[in-house]
């Protein structure tokens, strides 16, 4: 059984919490976001173990589950990916603190996830496997991309759409951050200097709906970094997000269009359900991608990968 943290107590963090509980492969025994800590080797109970979280010494969770790395076998990053470097910054955290073991992470942003595969070096040494990009949009739909791609000899383009609804926006405000810096004249600089209320004047503004075109997302290094693309601009991203209900207010499709052999114009089409949330099309992969982590590290598989390199494993 792999002893499992969750970096990160927002929406996707508990939702992280409350699937691998339902699985017997997986064991949580720490979580943690910026007002705390909770550890037990012998499992944490979700939701309760996340509610009287343990203050940090110095202010500083991540800390605490660095010190507790022997007793970790995987690490799930749901932090917010603002600024880019946080990310990438918290791995080195634990590349210098010696951490041997298996990651995965929700990234999105292209920019973040270059230089996280800088980071390849450090990972080797000390023995550990990352899979990056293994949420849903990078993760989930580029992987589907990878094989949707096998019928033909040359990618024309692919197109992400999604679609996600959230009843209440105080659950994902990492996440809502996060796509608001996708906005036209807006930076991540920006979006992370926004106050809950200028987050909450904002939505308003615009009934609860984000839409978005364009967006830098790492799907398009991904799939170049395979070869299913020769250019990072055939790859295009976009969505809408309903923060007032849970109802998905398109339905998520990947679409990949291509030239067969025999010189026909095709496309195939990847859609998820509309019933599926964000959390479990994020989550799921994401311990999918944690278990395949896994499985390379006990063949001496060491470094960081994408997620469209690997298939993810079904976790059980």
């Amino acid at each position: 059984m792999l002893k499992i943290a969750v970096l990160g107590a927002g929406g996707l963090g508990k939702a992280a919490a409350k699937i691998i509980g339902m699985k017997q492969e997986m064991r949580l025994v720490a979580i943690c976001d910026q007002s705390g800590y909770a550890f037990n080797p012998a499992g944490l109970t979700c939701p309760t173990s996340l509610t009287g979280l343990t203050t940090p010494t110095e202010n500083d969770s991540i800390g605490e589950i660095i010190k507790l790395r022997d007793e970790i076998d995987g690490i799930f990053i749901a932090l917010p990916n603002l600024p880019n470097e946080f990310i990438p910054n918290v791995l080195k955290r634990f590349i210098e603190a010696g951490y041997r073991g298996v990651f995965t992470d929700a990234l999105k942003r292209t920019g973040a996830m270059e230089l996280m595969f800088e980071l390849d070096k450090g990972l080797k040494s000390t023995q550990s496997t990352y899979i990056t990009g293994a949420g849903a949009t990078p993760g989930l739909l580029t992987a589907a991309a990878v094989i949707a791609a096998q019928s033909f000899v040359e990618v024309i383009k692919v197109d992400i759409r999604w679609g996600v609804g959230i009843s209440n926006w105080e659950e994902y405000k990492a996440t809502i951050r996060e796509d608001i810096a996708h906005l036209p004249g807006w930076t991540v600089e920006k979006a992370k200097a926004l106050s809950d209320e200028e987050v909450s004047k904002l939505l308003d503004e615009r009934n609860g709906i984000l839409e978005l075109h364009e967006m830098e997302h790492a799907d398009d290094l991904l799939l170049e970094r395979v070869g299913v693309v020769d250019a990072r601009d055939k790859v295009t991203v976009g969505g809408v997000m309903d923060t007032r209900s849970a109802k998905k207010p398109v339905t998520t499709t990947m679409t990949l269009t291509g030239k067969t052999f025999d010189g026909k114009i095709s496309s195939h089409k990847f859609l998820l359900g509309d019933e599926t949330t964000m959390a479990a099309n994020v989550v799921g992969p994401a311990l999918g991608y944690l278990k395949r982590a896994k499985w390379l590290n006990e063949h001496g598989i060491y470094g960081i990968y994408g997620s469209t390199e690997f298939m993810p494993a079904v976790v059980k």
